[in-house]
């Protein structure tokens, strides 16, 4: 059995139930929003769901597939899974376990302004795994941020199928557009609310609770290299070299659009050091 599950329903683009301006804060990073998200979607769940049901299984909260770099996602499912620990602890039943879909990525663009259509092939020729036996006889709730086409959800329900999985399933998603008379597009314009330059993301970057992932990643390397150059430059080094290997870590150095980039941090992390090393600075 699969049911589906949205905190936020959009009928209006002008009534959320959110702010656009703290979804596109959590979509670059900002970890005190994606606590927030993931609070208020675990006691929505537990609410209108959970609380209603009889629980005779162990829960498995996956989020939504990545391969080295986490999704925003992720940071929103670590508060869900502790505010939904807190709930289970507190009822006698047993805490939650975690499972990943591993992803391979066969795209570079963001499909955040594309139509449903031309979601589907873009990311048709991804694969997506997951461990299909630690799963067996466990409740699955798969987690992400929006639901706009259902677009992954299809490429989740192909390998559903694939692994014959027979388990109770739920979709969990922050927000749904149920309006279809709202183009896809609605997505973009919530991504990039708050974010019109990468200069924006600085005080996102400084906050204390920064998580990075792919988003960030991929809009930082696709930057011109003049304007990345610059902004890249007034990072800390601990900064650079966290982006540096997430960077390797999805093999985006093997992607055309963001060698560049990729190159002028390789310069900056090593070369310049090294050449700062051997003249005794």
């Amino acid at each position: 059995m699969k049911r589906t599950y949205s905190l936020h329903k959009i009928e209006n683009e002008n009534s959320l139930g959110f702010s656009p301006h703290d979804y596109s804060r959590f979509k670059f990073g900002d970890g005190a929003v994606a606590h927030k998200f993931g609070l208020s979607l675990a006691r929505g769940f537990i609410s209108d769901v959970l609380s209603k049901e009889s629980l005779d299984q162990q829960i498995v909260v996956i989020s939504s597939p990545y391969a080295f770099v986490p999704t925003a996602t992720y940071a929103l499912k670590t508060f869900f899974v502790y505010e939904l620990n807190h709930w289970l602890a507190h009822h006698d039943f047993p805490v939650v376990q975690e499972a990943k879909v591993h992803r391979t990525i066969t795209y570079k663009e963001d499909y955040g302004n594309l139509d449903a259509t031309q979601r589907l092939a873009l990311i048709a020729n991804d694969s997506f795994h997951i461990d299909s036996v630690f799963l067996a006889g466990k409740t699955l709730l798969f987690l992400d941020d929006i639901r706009i086409t259902g677009s992954h959800e299809r490429m989740i329900d192909r390998m559903i199928a694939a692994n014959n999985l027979q388990n109770d399933i739920y979709m969990l998603y922050f927000a749904q557009l149920v309006n279809e008379q709202i183009h896809p597009s609605i997505e973009n314009r919530l991504n990039y609310h708050n974010v019109k330059s990468i200069f924006d993301l600085q005080d996102i970057i400084l906050s204390e609770d920064f998580q990075i992932n792919t988003r960030i990643v991929k809009y930082l390397l696709s930057s011109e290299v003049e304007i990345f150059s610059v902004f890249i430059k007034d990072q800390s080094e601990s900064f650079i070299r966290n982006l540096y290997n997430m960077a390797l870590g999805n093999s985006y150095h093997r992607i055309e659009n963001y060698q560049a980039n990729i190159n002028y941090i390789k310069q900056l992390l090593f070369v310049n050091n090294a050449n700062l090393i051997v003249n005794g600075n």
